[in-house]
């Protein structure tokens, strides 16, 4: 697309980026709407929505229209992943919370050492006067519209309506739900719960924490195919199957985080685990230099830590909060921290583009995932007494 279209790396920096600027504007009412109206019929209109812009997204031709066809991408997606977080809290118990994120979000690694080959191959076709990475985006946006009709029959919004469950299943789990949201504290009105997310001493540090998890995992995730061809000169199929490569390490580890996680009740260092990977991934591809097989490997230990940090992190606003207050929470730290989705492939690329290599940008991510470690360790592990009575 670069090549065809003639874009810089700047160009595609702040293209892959001002994806998240229209993601902010519905992250939190997405997540509210979850919490207090359905779960089925908010997931299936961002699945459809975003299906449809992903695969028009195809015909662009300008600049312009590429930043156009991502912001709106980013609007159409807004509040999918903190509703999906915050549904996963009509399901599952605190202490069962983490597995259930990790299972969700193994679709991630999944997704890439799927998606990679299936890419590469699609970006080798010419039909109909079309290239193949217009095909590619065309294409993949079509499994989504049909995820959205399969959530909107399919999905149950909570466990009493759950007609699939037996009774006693149902009863119980609605019981422990009850309980657990009963003994943090009472359900404030909206504004209310609006309001707390933005002077919530935990809510600003972990807003903090997942911005600088997102500069670094997207900053990642968008250059590491030009990081690999520029390395070693592949085509773009050999590309994307070394890309996928980093992804299959990520989904046991994280799985197996999570997993000690829920076992010890533990949050915050699994979260600052997770990240110190990243860290040490990101600075350690510095450090390989031209050596291919190396790189992989560091490429992969920072696989592990982007995918890894993100089950256990998700289960912290919802242990510390709770009802409308942990839905708005939610939806604030994804969208306001994901902006670092825009920081982080802007900043790489004019960095790039300003040194004529990508290892100052790379030091930049490495050290965002440093930061993000020490305030993670900040966020309080329990909520106190105080917050309890509020």
């Amino acid at each position: 697309m670069t090549r065809e279209l003639g874009f810089s790396d700047r160009v595609f920096g702040l293209g892959s980026g001002i994806f998240f600027v229209g993601y902010v504007l519905l992250d939190i009412p997405g997540s509210l709407f979850v919490e207090l109206w359905s779960a089925r019929k908010w997931i299936a209109r961002i699945l459809i929505s975003w299906g449809l812009v992903g695969s028009l997204t195809g015909l662009i031709h300008t600049a312009h229209q590429f930043y156009w066809a991502r912001f709106i991408l980013g609007v159409a997606e807004a509040g999918f992943f903190p509703g999906v977080v915050v549904y996963l809290t009509h399901w599952y118990r605190e202490q069962d919370r983490a597995r259930a994120m990790a299972m969700f979000m193994s679709a991630i690694p999944i997704a890439q050492v799927i998606g990679g080959p299936i890419s590469g191959g699609l970006l080798n076709i010419h039909w109909l006067g079309y290239s193949g990475w217009r095909w590619l985006l065309i294409l993949e946006g079509v499994p989504a519209v049909i995820a959205g009709f399969v959530a909107f029959f399919y999905l149950t919004d909570r466990p009493r309506d759950a007609r699939w469950l037996g009774d006693d299943e149902r009863e119980w789990i609605t019981g422990e739900l009850e309980r657990e949201n009963k003994a943090k504290q009472a359900r404030p009105s909206i504004p209310r719960a609006f309001w707390h997310v933005f002077h919530d001493r935990d809510v600003i540090l972990l807003t903090a924490v997942y911005f600088l998890g997102a500069c670094s995992q997207y900053g990642f995730s968008f250059w590491l195919p030009k990081i690999i061809q520029k390395l070693a000169g592949f085509s773009s199929f050999q590309v994307a199957m070394i890309a996928s490569l980093p992804f299959l390490a990520s989904c046991p580890a994280m799985l197996l985080l999570s997993w000690n996680s829920d076992r010890t009740g533990e949050r915050r260092w699994h979260t600052a685990a997770a990240y110190f990977a990243l860290a040490a991934g990101l600075a350690g591809s510095v450090w390989a230099g031209d050596h291919i097989a190396v790189g992989i490997v560091m490429f992969s230990l920072a696989g592990i830590g982007m995918t890894a940090r993100l089950p256990v992190f998700w289960t912290l606003p919802n242990s510390l909060l709770g009802g409308a207050k942990a839905a708005a929470s939610v939806g604030a730290i994804n969208s306001i921290g994901n902006l670092g989705g825009f920081v982080g492939p802007y900043l790489l690329g004019a960095l790039s583009t300003a040194t004529g290599s990508y290892t100052t940008g790379i030091w930049y991510l490495s050290g965002a995932s440093v930061l993000a470690i020490a305030l993670i360790l900040l966020v309080r592990a329990k909520p106190d007494d105080l917050e309890l009575r509020r």
